[in-house]
């Protein structure tokens, strides 16, 4: 994991950056080349009697959450299946529970969960999207990697959701440079 953190890009704004639209060393995109891989990919089918053999992939990157992140929300109706891999290092903050992902019972209570998952040491999180999947955590401002595997509903809804985080990340990097 040492080796995947140091090839990771500083990101310090919030929002998801697409991998291909950020700088990672050769580890880091050894590991996202295996997360779109077909053994993860064959693996998440029998986990959940999906057929995902034509599915496309989304993945993106994320390094930092500011306040607003955290809300209750369910994931876009075009991701069949959500996956997280949490790349940090434990802390303070993450040992009281905040920044640490619930999977929720309903869309009201952030305190009414199913599990609570703390984003450390390579944690990875697969879940089917669909309309009651709620899930949020509390507010964690700071350092928070993750990598976001998605397998989506059609090439045209994977490559509007992109063009989205693009245009994102474009004005991120504009508004940085300022």
């Amino acid at each position: 994991m040492d080796a995947v953190l140091a090839d990771l890009p500083v990101l310090g704004k919030r929002g998801s950056f697409p991998v291909d639209s950020v700088r990672l060393g050769p580890h880091a995109a050894a590991l996202m080349q295996e997360m779109e891989g077909p053994q993860l990919r064959t693996v998440v089918e029998q986990m959940f009697n999906l057929d995902l053999h034509d599915a496309p992939t989304m993945v993106t990157l994320r390094g930092w959450t500011s306040e607003r992140d955290g809300r209750i929300h369910c994931d876009s109706l075009a991701k069949r299946v959500t996956i997280l891999l949490y790349l940090n290092r434990e802390t303070d903050a993450f040992s009281r529970q905040e920044g640490c992902l619930r999977l929720l019972r309903g869309p009201n209570q952030l305190d009414d969960f199913a599990v609570e998952v703390p984003p450390v040491n390579g944690t990875l999180l697969i879940f089917p999207n669909g309309p009651t999947t709620w899930h949020g955590h509390r507010q964690f401002v700071g350092q928070r990697y993750s990598v976001q595997l998605n397998y989506m509903t059609t090439d045209d809804k994977a490559r509007s959701e992109l063009r989205r985080h693009r245009i994102s990340a474009f004005v991120k990097r504009l508004t940085r440079a300022a």
